[in-house]
């Protein structure tokens, strides 16, 4: 088996962030495909790439070279899902079955929810914006509301099942909120020292620090990436 993720640039692509750091925490071999982001219009060379592969054009895709005609496989929780079917034995979601069922609900719920904190507060590993981060948190009740949900469910998490991280061992669910923890760190957003202490746990883990330290290789600012900032 082969297997290759496209991923978009890593100071910025939240939802890359997620399948690569599962799989290089996990140790799961593949090969990495980036697409630079140039644009998100419909004739720039990112859409253009992206959708040779997957029909939706965006990042991240998995693809398996064992799949027949080469099905690709996009969207991250559906990526999440083929590597845990693919590899049971690495346990990539919590081995109880209830823990597994409120794992999956919490991935879903990032998924789909935290409308706030995306828009207002977009990944960016290489940068610090704690300015910006108090004036949101002031402005926008629904950032407010965003980041208290996110505490109150990890502070759930680890005073029930006491760490180190939400499941006890890294899991998919871990790997779901490593972006999360970046923007709380960019913005410096306001969170218990529990969570805080959380947060440092996760970015310790060979596979976000890894992605950390290669986004901050990057060098590659992106205006349309940059609301609050110039080059």
């Amino acid at each position: 088996m082969a297997l290759t993720l496209i991923i978009g640039n890593k100071n910025y692509s939240s939802w890359s962030m997620r399948p690569w750091v599962l799989m290089t925490q996990a140790g799961i071999a593949f090969t990495e495909q980036r697409v630079r982001f140039d644009s998100f219009e419909p004739d720039s060379a990112f859409k253009h790439t992206l959708q040779a592969v997957s029909p939706v054009g965006k990042v991240p895709v998995l693809v398996d070279d064992q799949l027949t005609g080469g099905q690709p496989i996009w969207d991250t929780l559906a990526i999440c899902e083929y590597l845990a079917e693919t590899y049971p034995a690495l346990h990539l979601w919590p081995e109880n079955r209830i823990a597994r069922a409120h794992a999956r609900s919490l991935c879903a719920e990032m998924h789909a929810g935290f409308g706030h904190l995306r828009s207002l507060c977009p990944m960016n590993i290489e940068a610090h914006l704690p300015d910006v981060g108090a004036r949101l948190m002031h402005e926008h009740v629904g950032l407010q509301q965003d980041l208290q949900r996110i505490t109150d469910m990890w502070q759930d998490l680890l005073q029930s099942d006491g760490g180190p991280l939400l499941f006890g061992e890294f899991s998919i669910a871990d790997a779901y909120f490593a972006p999360v923890c970046m923007r709380i760190r960019t913005y410096a957003l306001p969170v218990p020292a529990e969570v805080q202490a959380y947060i440092a746990r996760v970015v310790a883990l060979p596979g976000v620090a890894a992605w950390m330290q290669q986004a901050l290789a990057e060098h590659d600012f992106r205006a349309f990436e940059e609301p609050y900032r110039q080059a």
